[in-house]
């Protein structure tokens, strides 16, 4: 039997004020930190962007931008290397995008992107986007993912013919670089490099990486092109350093976050001592299932994340479990992790844009594979 816990709360901080006063949990938590909220710092589209694409934006509703994505896109577009690190949510996709679709602007269909990113859902994810854009632009640009499940056909079109083209540092290492002389229209058009999360490309990996973007850079200066660097993750200790290492040139960071943000609370929980002996503490899952009784409800969303495929499929299960007393439907609680077909990925990512998804229990798959905030 599990104990008695209070009937699910809403509000972050009515959820927050029940774990603190809880008899149970309260004590567990060693630690409680408050982020004040801030309002949005704002400035106008830099000088020289085409007016199509300053149109175009503010038809979606950006009428102006935050600083700091104003401070990198002119920073592209004065021809320098940027990183952009700042938090999730702030903007950052539109820092190179602006860059990238000004150069094909400027270019009259000429100039090529290459987009890397860690994950094959971040991919699609992005592409979609971009391809929204290019058809509000009413351009015949081709913006499609090139990776280990791209037909043939589709492949030929992109080396012919793709402006923007999206992979990851694999595919380029195993499957464009080998091959670039097939490639060589990209090379030799090649504007902009656009690496996204940053901070995957670490360690003994982010080493082989910086290997193969050096790679890059020469193939491309032997076909004729000088392409910049554009650089974006949120969780960077030392960006203009790790910037430096990866691709072996000085970069311009941007790392004020001008974006308005709402109030942010922090909880750190600590399962109890079972063992102090062994140093044993409870199991985190259990502890997550109880804890689910509070931090779930079906007015409000929430994002469980965990370290192992195994560890979101158990969690999951007991959170279907006990949906009826945290007011769910059993479907309103999802797992998701790499390994799931796209369809399913796509189904779930979706449940929670429109909110049918009340509780998704996550590997890192989610936080790189779409758009949290």
């Amino acid at each position: 039997m599990h104990a008695q816990t209070p009937k699910p709360t809403t509000g972050v901080l009515a959820i927050a004020d029940t774990l603190r006063h809880h008899p149970r949990f309260g004590p567990r938590f060693e630690r409680w930190h408050s982020i004040a909220p801030r309002p949005a710092r704002t400035d106008d589209f830099p000088t020289g962007i085409d007016r199509r694409l300053v149109d175009l934006y503010r038809s979606r509703g950006i009428r102006e931008l935050y600083e700091h994505q104003s401070r990198a896109i002119a920073a592209a577009l004065a021809g320098r290397d940027v990183l952009v690190s700042t938090p999730t949510a702030s903007g950052k996709t539109l820092c190179y995008t602006i860059p990238v679709l000004q150069a094909l602007l400027e270019s009259n269909g000429s100039a090529r992107s290459l987009f890397l990113f860690p994950t094959k859902a971040l991919s699609q994810d992005q592409s979609a986007g971009l391809t929204s854009l290019v058809e509000a632009l009413g351009e015949p640009w081709h913006a499609f993912t090139y990776d280990g499940d791209t037909p043939p056909s589709v492949r030929r079109t992109l080396r012919d013919r793709g402006h923007l083209v999206l992979t990851n540092p694999w595919m380029l290492h195993a499957g464009i670089l080998p091959n670039h002389a097939k490639w060589s229209e990209l090379f030799r058009d090649l504007a902009y490099i656009v690496v996204d999360e940053v901070h995957t490309l670490g360690g003994v990996f982010g080493s082989s990486v910086a290997n193969v973007f050096r790679r890059l850079v020469r193939i491309a200066k032997h076909y004729g092109s000088d392409p910049r660097f554009l650089l974006c993750s949120a969780t960077l200790s030392e960006p203009e350093a790790h910037a430096r290492r990866l691709i072996g040139r000085e970069v311009e960071v941007v790392d004020s976050d001008a974006s308005p943000a709402g109030q942010r609370l922090f909880g750190v929980y600590n399962p109890p001592m079972i063992n102090p002996v062994a140093g044993l503490r409870a199991n985190a899952l259990e502890e997550a299932r109880e804890l689910a009784a509070i931090v779930c409800g079906k007015d409000h969303q929430t994002i469980f994340f965990c370290r192992r495929r195994t560890a979101v499929e158990v969690l999951t299960r007991y959170l279907k479990e006990g949906a009826e007393r945290m007011g769910l439907a059993p479907d309103q609680i999802r797992g998701y992790r790499g390994g799931y077909l796209p369809k399913l990925r796509r189904e779930i990512e979706e449940g929670l844009r429109s909110g049918a998804v009340k509780v998704v229990v996550s590997t890192n798959a989610l936080e790189l594979g779409i758009d949290i905030g």
